[in-house]
């Protein structure tokens, strides 16, 4: 790395990404989303760099493609998003009738109250096809999670939905992929990814949610270490994921996690 001292700008390249990194980067504001858990993870640190990354044509519309679907909120009355969220519950609860979409069986996922909707404000629409992805990529991963079968459980777990939905809106923060062009390091290197595998953010939420429970039995946590966990989460992500070995997803220690 070369660096002038008189401004404090570093220029360096990683892995074939170019970018000006700025030492003076100013911290954002904290975020909240859903009723008694909140993504407080997803502040900026003063350690997060700044940097200015000029993307690709593959890249620029990979971003764009990702972007429109972090756009589309949960829209109780398109049939589409009915669709999913009956899908969502075959693949949780195959032996099981669902009586409608507002029902006292759906606390039985973990959402927080019997009309899932309400709680798909923070994540949006994509919050409901990440847990779908997860459910239909790594069953086994899935089921697990959502059964605490693994490990030794607290007598107050998480509840697996609504953590999910923060963990696809954590994501989307940590990656700051709401912005025009990548603005720090992880969401550079992410852009790289994307261009090379479409379903890239999809497979990071799997890869996050279990590593957030494997963080979860870690720390021997209960309902109220919640935000905790999940930074101690965020914290993990982002050491594996700069790793100077780490070409693509599948190459992260904590994919190993995931069972299909």
């Amino acid at each position: 790395m070369e660096e002038n001292r008189e401004s404090s700008v570093a220029v360096r390249t990683i892995r074939g990404l170019d970018y000006v990194n700025n030492c003076n980067a100013s911290s954002g504001s904290s975020a909240w989303i859903g009723k008694g858990l909140s993504c407080v993870c997803a502040q900026r640190r003063e350690t997060d760099a700044r940097i200015l990354v000029e993307l690709t044509p593959l890249q620029g519309e990979c971003l764009r493609r990702l972007q429109n679907r972090i756009d589309v909120t949960y829209d109780c009355s398109k049939l589409e998003h009915q669709e999913a969220l009956r899908a969502l519950w075959h693949v949780a609860f195959p032996d099981v009738k669902l009586h409608g979409l507002i029902s006292e069986q759906w606390k039985e996922m973990g959402w927080q109250g019997k009309d899932p909707s309400t709680d798909f404000r923070g994540g949006g629409f994509i919050s409901l096809e990440n847990l779908l992805f997860f459910a239909r990529t790594f069953p086994k991963s899935f089921q697990d999670l959502l059964w605490k079968r693994v490990g030794n459980r607290s007598l107050w777990e998480y509840p697996f939905a609504v953590a999910g939905v923060n963990i696809t809106f954590m994501l989307i923060q940590m990656l700051d992929l709401q912005a025009a062009k990548p603005r720090t390091m992880m969401g550079a290197l992410f852009l790289k990814i994307l261009a090379e595998d479409k379903r890239a953010f999809d497979l990071l939420y799997c890869i996050t949610f279990k590593m957030m429970d494997h963080q979860w039995l870690t720390m021997q946590a209960s309902y109220m270490d919640f935000n905790a966990v999940l930074k101690a989460t965020r914290r993990q992500l982002e050491r594996e994921f700069l790793r100077e070995d780490i070409q693509r997803l599948h190459d992260m220690p904590s994919f190993r996690l995931l069972v299909r």
